[in-house]
């Protein structure tokens, strides 16, 4: 089999049978307090990297516009994210 990095190809797990779900783990800081509240797991999972990634800084904007200007610049918030491989069950 031969694989390539053109844009157009399919997902590469998917080829080899090896399709896993996406998990979308998103978190609230503060520098000011230099902390960030426990991770948030969203409910849905995402069949591929991009879709995670994508959905991830759409919800982060959101976020931060609900906090709102005022809150983000005096406490000096942020949203980190991450998209994680779902773990198995077996």
């Amino acid at each position: 089999m031969r694989v390539s990095f053109h844009i157009n190809n399919p997902y590469i797990g998917d080829i080899i049978g090896l399709s896993m779900k996406i998990l979308l783990s998103l978190l609230i800081c503060s520098q000011v307090a230099s902390t960030c509240i426990e991770p948030y797991q969203w409910p849905d999972r995402f069949d591929t990297q991009y879709d995670c990634l994508m959905f991830g800084y759409e919800e982060s904007a959101k976020k931060m516009k609900e906090i709102g200007r005022e809150e983000v610049n005096k406490y000096n918030m942020y949203v980190k994210f991450y998209c994680t491989p779902e773990k198995p069950s077996i």
